[in-house]
């Protein structure tokens, strides 16, 4: 019989392919006529994403597989480069604007996307500095400088939503490394201070609240894209309209390869679709989890906490903005949106949460038995 440590990386690796390649098909479908109108000298979504599929799962078998994933010190080389990488994509002629955010820095014909990268590198930086306060004080405010520095960078960008998902995956790295509930009252108290300024520094922001709120309000401005998703989840009724048979995607839906591809999925494979995909990420992420709470290293613990909580609030959070329960902001969907830098990072940190199950050295797990394995 397999032990529960194999069940868990066959559920673990299954699930995660298991959506890239239905994300791979729905962004052909979604992205088909768009790609017509607006890059017909271009090659198909589905060719590239194709490559950025094949490229992402290819860096995650080199990560679970290479010793310096278990190297701290190479994660705060990772960190220091991303925040290079953030401050530059602020420099003319490199940072490119796209949908009113600077974030990206062209690279030829690929572009990448700083922003992405850093909350990978952040969690392990993060796991780093904490391992070494063990059975110490647990906190320190370099702690909370990690975790400032790239927000602040990213929401000059601006970029609410890889902010907040930077910032809660990070937080939930404090909390499992002993963070006391006192010290997340008091920045619960501060954050909501910092939403009330950030809203006064950009007023829409708060048009995008008031949207949220009634989107009926501007159906053609601050809520037309959470109106057009709703008219395209709505009428999938229990089956949808079938494959490629999305109406919402023909100009009426922004860029549905991106951002809101799961309302095109809803569209056309209805509420079983979208509930399969659904369950996919809950066995993703209930098999992330598992393996977290089986390991005997605290580091490992950490890394795999935070990389576990980085995918869980931003499927979380792309979900909730397309069937209307949260404010729109622009937020990937894992392993399934459109985008070489959002699939990379999403692969990256199952590569790493791989590494931390097999590795020997990286911290080892326990035996569906209680009984410790050194797995030597």
């Amino acid at each position: 019989m397999r032990s529960l440590e194999g069940k868990l990386k066959v559920a673990f690796v299954t699930s995660a392919l298991a959506l890239s390649c239905i994300g791979l098909a729905f962004v052909h479908s979604a992205g088909s006529y768009w790609g017509t109108v607006h890059y017909a000298n271009s090659s198909p979504f589905i060719v590239k994403q194709g490559i950025y599929m094949l490229v992402s799962i290819g860096i995650a078998v080199f990560i679970m597989k290479s010793p310096l994933t278990s190297n701290q010190k190479v994660w705060t080389i990772l960190y220091y480069l991303a925040i290079v990488a953030l401050v530059a994509v602020k420099i003319p002629g490199i940072g490119a604007v796209r949908n009113g955010s600077q974030s990206w820095i062209i690279l030829g014909p690929f572009s990448l996307q700083p922003a992405e990268f850093i909350k990978v590198a952040l969690i392990g930086k993060l796991a780093s500095s904490l391992v070494e306060t063990s059975g110490k004080k647990v906190f320190r405010f370099k702690h909370l400088w990690y975790i400032l520095l790239p927000a602040a960078l990213i929401m000059l960008q601006p970029d609410l939503g890889s902010t907040v998902i930077l910032i809660v995956s990070a937080f939930v790295v404090l909390f499992v490394a002993g963070y006391s509930l006192r010290f997340f009252t008091l920045i619960g108290i501060a954050g909501v201070g910092a939403f009330v300024a950030l809203i006064a520094t950009a007023p829409y922001r708060l048009d995008r609240i008031k949207s949220y709120i009634d989107p009926w309000n501007d159906p053609l401005g601050t809520g037309f894209q959470g109106i057009q998703s709703l008219f395209a989840i709505a009428p999938g009724g229990l089956f949808g309209h079938g494959y490629g048979n999305s109406r919402q995607k023909y100009l009426y839906l922004p860029e549905p390869q991106n951002d809101f591809i799961f309302s095109i999925i809803a569209e056309e494979s209805g509420f079983i679709g979208a509930s399969i995909i659904l369950l996919l990420f809950v066995v993703f992420l209930s098999a992330t989890f598992g393996i977290a709470i089986r390991t005997e290293a605290r580091f490992s613990l950490l890394v795999v906490s935070g990389m576990g909580a980085m995918i869980f609030f931003q499927t979380f959070l792309n979900t909730g903005v397309v069937s209307g329960l949260l404010p729109v902001t622009g937020v990937t969907l894992p392993f399934i949106s459109y985008g070489g830098s959002s699939l990379l990072t999403t692969w990256m940190a199952a590569g790493v949460i791989l590494h931390f199950m097999n590795n020997k050295s990286g911290g080892r797990l326990l035996r569906n038995d209680g009984n410790k394995s050194s797995n030597n």
